[in-house]
């Protein structure tokens, strides 16, 4: 590492002294902290990297550390840089504030909703401006001016464009400049060196035409970028480019000797289209990456002075642009032992390697999903390590017809640690389960669309508190910010006059000291019902936010109350068990604050002061909360009903 990276540098989110992470795409350098808040996000959003205990490609360091000299933080803090911004009591975090919630919303609205860069004026044709801004990018890559071209990607500019009276792509151009950094940041930004241009030539063929050998080279690197990293991951070796030598292929002890489970598996994966094993190549990548990086922070964090949620990345977070079936391939990458994620990654290397060299074989319409079944069952008979971390697994459409009754009953050894994913027959269950995984990538989505002016925010709720007659908070279990409940209090205890009808917006469960603790719980079916009907009405209040229908907000979410009020009955008044308490709690407290943010669309002269992007994103998180909790309460029932 340069000695300019390692004195006086502060972290780009929260200028706190000496960062030891950087991130790759945004170009930055972060703390320990913010890191953690980054990894939360993704890889779709942010690529981070440990500036002195993760191997770097000298050019990449470079191309980071230039984009960190010249201001590439500036393009994702635009707006705060506005004087104006201070009046608005808009500031970036500080590194006295806590991780949750004010570094983390800082950190989300700044990468994911790209809440402070700079907007272009609204056109009818974005693709015309993207056709604009790719064309920009085309032309100042043969350039040295690395901040410009990040400028330009961030503001939509294709990496892949391919120049339509130039016959090339950005990538071209400055490989035959020899623009070494450009061609780091465009290979980050997904540019494929492989990449013909009208004349045949590849990137690699004009750096080599051009003298520019270590360019070339480099490029080729990039070009086998996951499967040296594959390689890498396993063996601590990679391929000798320059030989010739493109793969390298680890064998395992015992790789001679596979059962019918592991043959079967292997032949599945190689029947996949290109297309989804070149998908599932990446998600592998993905969590070689996620396992790899977990290693570094483990071995540099001072785990008594961090918060131990802050550090934890158990599996893959969502992208909203995957499908859920692929969401839930790569959640479940996190819970392959050593061998069984050891031997797929032989298995991806092995068919790279035929795929390139062309052999060809049957096509098939395998999934991958049940690719990943195979693997993951080839030690049946191994313990299940209820270690594991828990996570909501992602619901596969093939469930129910593609399991096993083998591989049911392997699965129901671990419901402790994934109760979502549990064997159940209820072919209702996984439409359910189906539905609010759609309903939960919907709300990322949306999101990512909805500015987050978190400060902003908290100044409205501190005046929305003031306006609301309130006398008690709610205790909830999640980390949004409490809405004041009408909970009616006498003297100095909590009991106070109770209402005759339960769950009616108090927020909580009521406390009935004639009712004994019941530990029974209503049918699995029955759950299932309900949880389909608030589905449904969700998923119609996601999409009148989508479309921008804010006078359906509160027709919508009466009728998701309704839902939610008719749920929370059938369950007994004073639940025995904690895990049914504290989800009722969630659902019902939930709802009711959806009821509360969705009246603050009524028209403005009612609400003068109502910001109709932050309401909506509110609203958003109130039905996130529902679905989480209406989740919660069907795996439950469901694992106590088949017990």
């Amino acid at each position: 590492m340069s000695k300019r990276l390692r004195s006086s540098e502060v972290c780009a989110d929260c200028s706190a002294q000496d960062p030891c992470w950087a991130s790759i795409n945004r170009g930055i350098l972060i703390c320990d902290e913010c890191c953690s808040v980054h990894r939360s996000l993704g890889r779709h959003i942010s690529q981070v990297r440990h500036l002195k205990h993760t191997p770097w490609p000298p050019t990449l360091l470079q191309m980071v550390e230039t984009l960190y000299n010249n201001g590439a933080n500036s393009i994702w803090e635009h707006s705060l840089l506005d004087p104006a911004s201070v009046m608005s009591g808009r500031r970036k975090a500080s590194p006295q504030d806590k991780v949750h919630p004010n570094k983390a919303e800082f950190i989300r609205a700044k990468y994911q909703m790209l809440a402070f860069v700079h907007r272009l004026p609204c056109r009818e044709d974005d693709s015309v401006t993207a056709k604009d801004l790719s064309k920009q990018l085309h032309s100042s890559v043969r350039t040295g001016n690395l901040e410009t071209c990040l400028r330009l990607l961030s503001l939509g500019a294709q990496a892949n464009f391919f120049h339509p009276e130039k016959g090339n792509t950005p990538l071209h151009v400055a490989a035959k400049a020899g623009q070494t950094l450009q061609a780091e940041l465009l290979a980050v930004y997904g540019a494929d060196p492989g990449t013909q241009d009208s004349n045949g030539k590849t990137p690699v063929d004009y750096a080599r035409q051009g003298g520019h050998h270590e360019l070339a080279e480099r490029l080729v690197e990039i070009q086998y970028e996951l499967t040296d990293r594959l390689a890498f991951y396993l063996c601590g070796r990679k391929p000798e480019h320059k030989n010739g030598q493109h793969f390298v292929i680890p064998q395992m002890a015992d790789s001679l000797d596979l059962s019918e489970l592991a043959k079967a598996a292997k032949k599945k994966l190689q029947s996949l289209s290109n297309h989804l094993f070149e998908e599932l190549a990446m998600d592998v990548y993905d969590e070689v990456d996620r396992r790899e990086t977990d290693a570094v922070w483990l071995a540099t964090q001072n785990h008594s002075t961090l918060v131990t949620e802050t550090t934890v990345v158990p599996f893959l977070p969502v992208n909203p642009e995957y499908s859920s079936t692929r969401n839930q391939g790569r959640q479940k990458l996190a819970r392959f032992n050593a061998h069984e994620f050891a031997t797929l990654v032989i298995d991806i290397l092995s068919d790279a390697k035929r795929r390139q060299q062309g052999n060809p074989l049957a096509g098939s319409k395998e999934n991958v999903e049940l690719i990943l079944k195979s693997i993951s069952n080839q030690h049946s008979s191994e313990s299940q390590d209820n270690d594991q971390p828990d996570y909501d697994s992602v619901a596969s459409d093939e469930d129910t017809d593609l399991e096993t009754n083998a591989a049911k009953s392997n699965r129901q050894k671990s419901l402790d640690s994934d109760l979502s994913d549990g064997p159940v027959t209820a072919q209702e269950y996984m439409q359910v389960k189906n539905a609010l995984v759609a309903s939960e990538v919907k709300i990322q989505q949306l999101m990512k669309v909805n500015i987050n002016l978190s400060d902003e925010l908290r100044i409205m709720q501190k005046k929305a508190s003031k306006l609301e007659k309130q006398s008690s908070m709610s205790e909830s279990d999640y980390d949004n910010p409490t809405t004041p409940l009408e909970l009616e209090e006498t003297g100095s205890g909590r009991k106070g006059r109770q209402r005759s009808v339960i769950w009616q917006g108090e927020g909580s469960i009521p406390e009935d000291t004639d009712t004994a603790p019941s530990s029974s719980l209503p049918s699995t079916e029955d759950v299932i019902r309900k949880t389909e009907q608030i589905t449904k009405n969700i998923q119609e209040l996601l999409r009148a936010a989508q479309e921008n229908k804010h006078d359906s907000y509160i027709p919508c979410s009466e009728r998701i109350h309704v839902a939610v009020t008719e749920m929370a009955a059938l369950f007994p008044k004073k639940p025995k068990s904690e895990l049914v308490r504290t989800s009722l709690r969630l659902l019902t407290s939930s709802a009711y604050r959806l009821q509360s943010e969705c009246k603050k669309t009524l028209p403005v002269e009612t609400c003068p002061t109502t910001d109709i992007q932050l309401v909506t994103q509110q609203v958003i998180q109130c039905a996130y909360d529902i679905a989480k909790a209406a989740k919660q309460l069907v795996t439950i029932t469901t694992k106590e009903n088949n017990n």
